[in-house]
């Protein structure tokens, strides 16, 4: 997978992306070849970041077809990425989908389900999985948690999607499982509160219009265990990586990893659903 185009240059992560593959070559030859969007401003500040290893510019997502061995989709706003992710999994391109995968569980499930029935490789993945604090906390099986952090469903690019995700893609990371329970919410002045299980375990997601850090408390028989889940320099690292080593291998997702891209977008479907 030597040649990657970006699909949706207006994220950091784009940023982050470059630099590892491009500039710091932490993965061999593999390094970005195109950007989607044109020649825009964005889009050259981006090439200037990439340094000797300068990326080209493509109008439009199909242009990519041909021209690169992989996709990093990192357009910001979920309800696009069906449209963006589907037609470059038929055509045989490994993808990776920047969070969320998608802005309903319906589009995830479609985006999966061509993954599979294409035999094609596919990742997603918020990148607060991994963070040095989701590891501190992991142990014997909690009886709750509790994952707060910045989300507002007012926001511009899907609402409680583009920021939310990452609190159920951490409750679920902790946890293990990957369905979710009925939701009971809550709704106040910049704040959104959801109560759920997923599977025995009592889960709680405080989402907060504002800009506060993500943090996660996990409650065991033993005790309870409390982290600021800080996201370190290299944040986005630990995602490419896997997507690299996913689409390395040549396989589409499992049954088991299908349905847990699924279950975060589902779980913030319910979420939205009851704010009517």
């Amino acid at each position: 997978m030597t040649r990657i185009g970006v699909i949706g240059t207006e994220s950091s992560h784009v940023d982050q992306f470059l630099r590892l593959l491009n500039v710091e070559r932490r993965h061999g030859d593999a390094h970005v070849v195109a950007l989607t969007g044109g020649d825009t401003e964005r889009n050259r500040a981006l090439a200037a970041v990439a340094g000797s290893d300068v990326p080209g510019f493509v109008d439009t997502p199909g242009d990519l077809v041909g021209a690169v061995d992989a996709v990093l989709i990192c357009s910001r706003d979920g309800r696009g990425h069906r449209a963006e992710a589907v037609p470059l999994i038929e055509a045989g391109l490994p993808v990776f989908v920047d969070k969320p995968l998608a802005g309903s569980a319906d589009d995830a499930a479609a985006i999966v389900g061509a993954a599979r029935t294409h035999g094609v490789p596919l990742y997603e993945g918020s990148a607060l999985r991994f963070v040095p604090a989701i590891a501190e906390l992991a142990g014997d099986r909690p009886t709750a948690v509790h994952v707060t952090g910045p989300a507002d469903p007012a926001g511009p690019h899907g609402g409680l999607y583009f920021y939310g995700v990452h609190l159920a893609e951490a409750a679920f990371q902790l946890i293990g499982d990957d369905a979710a329970g009925p939701v009971d919410v809550r709704a106040g002045e910049g704040v959104v509160t959801a109560l759920t299980t997923i599977g025995d375990v009592h889960v709680t997601l405080t989402f907060v219009a504002g800009r506060v850090p993500f943090h996660a408390t996990v409650v065991r028989a033993g005790g309870v265990v409390s982290r600021e889940l800080a996201l370190p320099h290299d944040y986005t690292a630990p995602v490419l990586d896997r997507f690299l080593a996913v689409a390395g291998k040549g396989e589409p997702p499992s049954e088991a990893d299908a349905a847990a891209m699924v279950a975060p977008v589902a779980l913030i479907d319910a979420v939205t659903a009851r704010l009517g």
